[in-house]
């Protein structure tokens, strides 16, 4: 996983939390970079997932909300650093329909080692069918970075999560009549 995804979850904490929870998150979780993220990096995964343990252990929130709540900061970090992306496009639907042949692909242009999930995208006259697979099974980020599009754009959009037998998720965009 990019080391952009550790620093900016860190930073997360620390702007909803506090720089002792970050400190305090590294100590317990004890991740084998020893906490030292840089944003073109690469790291293990797990190592995110360690701290994102030890938060809901200090904070006393679940880990989904904690995932959840990073997907829609990280939407908005990724709005911040990457307003080129979003040049153009009119609505959630549009941008997310091009989260495959856009932003994966300049993504990879950027990082050629990066391992980033797939979504499967599918219009529908009433919205737009996102079928997220990763082996990191990150489901609650993607979905807090679905959320997070549908909410900058402003859109009269519902999000619906269904789980799949195959350990896919399936996230059903419609848009509201």
């Amino acid at each position: 996983m990019k080391g952009m995804v550790f620093t900016e979850f860190l930073e997360m904490v620390e702007d909803k939390f506090s720089a002792d929870m970050v400190d305090d998150i590294i100590d317990d979780s004890q991740p084998p970079s020893g906490g030292a993220y840089t944003a073109v990096g690469t790291y293990d995964h797990q190592e995110l997932v360690g701290m994102v343990v030890a938060l809901s252990q200090r904070s006393g929130l679940p880990v989904p909300a904690l995932v959840h709540a990073f997907g829609t900061h990280l939407f908005g970090r990724f709005h911040a650093l990457y307003p080129g992306f979003f040049n153009g496009i009119p609505t959630a639907i549009d941008f997310l329909y091009g989260i495959e042949s856009v932003i994966h692909t300049e993504v990879r242009k950027l990082y050629p080692d990066a391992q980033l999930p797939s979504f499967d995208c599918e219009r529908r006259p009433d919205g737009l069918d996102m079928v997220y697979a990763s082996p990191r099974h990150f489901g609650d980020l993607a979905e807090g970075l679905i959320g997070g599009a549908i909410s900058h754009f402003g859109d009269p959009v519902t999000l619906q999560r269904v789980n799949l037998p195959d350990g896919a998720i399936r996230f059903e965009l419609r848009n509201k009549a």
